[in-house]
């Protein structure tokens, strides 16, 4: 029975086990042009690549003896009898080529390595990419910062390669079937751009330093001419030309459209000196702008998109697009608050928008956030069996400075702080009895810069609780922010709270225990008193700040109620 349990395991084993991968034969092509001092060093440095299965060196009508050379390193040599260019000898070598992968390495490479060979076309072997491109440390590069990045960058910002001229590259010889090889030195660009375009993976190797001979000005002025002519010419076939001049005006009268209607919103709710009919005008002009520029915008790229194969374009369109796209945004944003500020009752429509609150505090205050955007909140009826509780944004209780389980008294009746329900969160829930008493309805919407105008009056009692110390400061709530005092709290030298509000000159404060009274302060003095045994101190300190807080005197109730000391 053993036996038989083994030969299911190895069944099970062999099924779920990987399937070996297909060996791919690599080819690799050198194009030489007069290198006869370099060529076999080159072949050499190649045939000691194990993955490397077949050399192909393509001798482009030189005159002097590569040919020989390329032979006696052990490579096979196919013969132009002319100059052809570089693109046409790659393009010979590769339809020579009889292996699945295909590399493309220069001939006058002096300091070519067996590991820079294979760093090229590891990630293809591993199908990590269908195309490798090289970068590399080098003197020269005039070219590619003087034409070829600045051109890519206006027609094909999505290339953002190094060394899109870098020379030598690699690729699955199938999907070169789809590139169009230049016959010249706008091969190397041509194969980058044709590759992005058609959507085809190509990765960037770094190989370390190179070193070749570095070409006289004349030949830089050749190669230059090239790669412009194919960038222009690839330009051109892809619709980029298209997109950057017919597309890109349209975009910029979009942009103008949309921002004249952004300016006419704005005039009509927040700039009072410019009539109304002038907002409106300006509103209409700049809708019809920008509606007849986008239809010609979609119109444009459709057409585009039908001629042009997809591949990164979109990446590219997005970028050009983006000025618009972010335009459109802002305008949908706008008036996406405008509706919502929208209201329509008895036939008529009113929208009042109410921005938030944008609070930077330049004072010495000790707050949770020095900088916050708060508000607006929506007024709403206390729900069921809540009679006696208000539930509060957060952002209303940091403005108002209190915190869940805080009391506040309003016309005389005292409610619990609460906070919002889930889904809420900008919802300021009030009894009906807080709503008649704060003169505030159902519906309404309050800015935080008005929140304590309306709960002006209101005294609110802030508990502390920290190392066993419970303590209630009673303040009333400002309708504006005052200069302010601070203070802090120790039991037995240990600091329990820090806070600060509005206090009077001279003024006498008094503190409780337990609901009781202890004793009094006057301020600006600070006080000390020992309770079971623990020395409670009351130090006010010199700082620059500013509250809403106007603590209570003795005559109104107690400034501080201590219930825990420990």
């Amino acid at each position: 029975m053993y036996w038989f349990l083994v030969i299911i395991v190895f069944l099970l084993a062999g099924i779920k086990s990987e399937q070996p991968k297909k060996y791919q034969k690599v080819s690799v092509i050198i194009p030489a042009y007069n290198e006869q001092d370099t060529v076999a060093k080159v072949v050499e440095v190649v045939k000691n690549v194990s993955i490397v299965d077949e050399i192909i060196v393509v001798n482009d009508g030189s005159s002097d003896n590569t040919e020989a050379e390329a032979i006696k390193a052990g490579a096979r040599v196919i013969n132009h009898e002319t100059n052809k260019g570089k693109g046409q000898a790659l393009y010979t070598g590769y339809k020579q080529a009889e292996c699945d992968i295909i590399a493309f390495i220069d001939a006058d490479i002096y300091n070519l390595t067996s590991a820079k060979v294979y760093s090229m076309i590891k990630p293809i072997l591993e199908g990590k990419t269908d195309i490798t491109k090289t970068k590399f440390a080098r003197e020269s590069g005039r070219v590619t910062e003087l034409t070829a990045k600045p051109l890519l960058n206006f027609f094909f910002p999505e290339i953002s390669f190094e060394q899109p001229l870098s020379g030598q590259f690699a690729a699955r010889k199938e999907i070169l079937k789809r590139i169009n090889f230049e016959s010249d030195y706008g091969v190397d660009v041509g194969i980058v751009i044709d590759a992005d375009v058609l959507g085809i993976s190509i990765m960037e190797v770094d190989i370390g330093a190179i070193e070749h001979d570095m070409s006289p000005l004349s030949d830089l002025n050749l190669m230059a001419n090239e790669v412009v002519r194919t960038i222009i010419s690839r330009a051109n076939k892809y619709g980029r030309v298209v997109m950057i001049d017919d597309i890109g005006y349209f975009i910029r009268m979009a942009i103008v459209g949309l921002l004249l209607v952004i300016l006419g919103l704005f005039t009509i709710f927040f700039v009072k000196f410019v009539p109304l009919s002038i907002g409106v005008l300006i509103s209409v002009i700049g809708l019809v702008i920008s509606v007849y520029y986008i239809v010609k915008v979609i119109v444009k790229s459709v057409m585009m998109f039908k001629k042009t194969p997809k591949g990164n374009l979109i990446r590219s369109f997005v970028k050009i697009h983006f000025p618009m796209i972010i335009s459109i945004v802002i305008l949908i944003l706008m008036i996406s608050t405008f509706i919502g500020a929208a209201h329509f009752e008895h036939g008529v429509l009113s929208i009042e928008p109410n921005s938030r609150n944008l609070i930077i505090y330049a004072d010495d205050s000790t707050r949770d956030n020095t900088i916050s955007v708060r508000g607006p909140y929506t007024i709403d009826t206390a729900i069921e069996n809540e009679s006696d509780i208000i539930r509060m944004p957060a952002d209303a209780m940091m403005t108002l400075g209190i915190k869940v389980n805080d009391t506040i008294v309003i016309n005389g009746e005292m409610f619990t702080i609460n906070e919002t329900r889930d889904g809420e969160p900008d919802i300021l829930r009030l009894p009906i009895s807080a709503k008649n008493a704060l003169g505030v309805e159902s519906e309404d919407v309050i800015q935080n810069s008005h929140l304590k105008e309306i709960f002006s009056g209101s005294t609110i009692s802030h508990n502390y609780d920290n190392n066993n110390v419970s303590v209630y400061e009673q303040y009333r709530v400002s309708a504006r922010d005052k200069n302010a005092s601070s203070f802090e709290i120790l039991v037995n030298n240990v600091s329990v709270a820090n806070s600060s509000g509005i206090f009077k000159e001279n003024s006498t404060y008094s503190i409780a225990v337990y609901g009781k009274y202890m004793t009094s302060l006057t301020f600006p003095e600070n006080k000390s008193f020992v309770y079971s045994n623990s020395t409670v101190d009351i130090r006010f300190k010199d700082t620059n700040s500013t509250s809403i807080k106007q603590f209570v005197t003795a005559n109104k109730g107690y400034f501080l109620d201590f219930y825990e000391i420990y």
